[in-house]
């Protein structure tokens, strides 16, 4: 399987596209003119993993912060990512903490889960709302961008392949009449 076929896989797992996916097949190489550098800040890391955490809270299997989701956003928006994508990440980190401020009177990290949790789905549907009406050459929502990238980071990390996956570290051969369970997690290969 070459990288193409993984994205378009990948893409087809989060039900869409993936945005900034052009520079992700090109090979992540953005000379981008916006100063990411503070995405890789522990501050900013701890923010985006809990963000993250949110999303994929830990349950009977790790949740996105044991995968270092925070981390793995930094880099993808630094590396991947088109500079107006990169603009609006950015952005909507400080637009995510304000709405939070607005809401419970606190940002993001001093509220608590329940708060956490109300907030990020206002803002999934908010974002919907957005995409459903959104151009192609309209901007992203960047909760659209985090909640991706949460998702990918997780379940490409080892965490989320070997614990909320299933994983097969050599495929066998194919059964596609292998008996299935209500409630089996899906496979993860290698």
């Amino acid at each position: 399987m070459n990288r193409r076929d993984a994205i378009s896989r990948v893409g087809l797992l989060l039900g869409g596209t993936i945005i900034g996916a052009e520079l992700f097949i090109s090979g992540c190489k953005s000379n981008s003119p916006v100063n990411t550098e503070d995405l890789a800040s522990p501050e900013t890391t701890a923010f985006l993993n809990e963000v993250g955490e949110t999303i994929l809270p830990e349950t009977s299997t790790p949740g996105a912060k044991a995968a270092n989701v925070g981390g793995f956003m930094a880099i993808m928006v630094k590396d991947c990512y088109a500079p107006a994508d990169q603009k609006i990440f950015k952005k909507g980190i400080s637009d995510l903490d304000e709405a939070s401020n607005k809401k419970f009177n606190k940002k993001f990290m001093e509220a608590d889960a329940k708060q956490r949790t109300e907030l990020l789905t206002e803002l999934d549907k908010e974002q919907k709302e957005y995409s459903k009406t959104k151009k192609p050459e309209d901007a992203n929502h960047y909760f659209t961008m985090m909640k991706q990238l949460t998702i990918l980071g997780y379940f490409t990390s080892e965490v989320g392949a070997t614990k909320a996956l299933r994983y097969l570290p050599v495929p066998g051969k194919y059964d596609g009449n292998y008996p299935y369970k209500k409630g089996d997690r899906a496979w993860a290969l290698s």
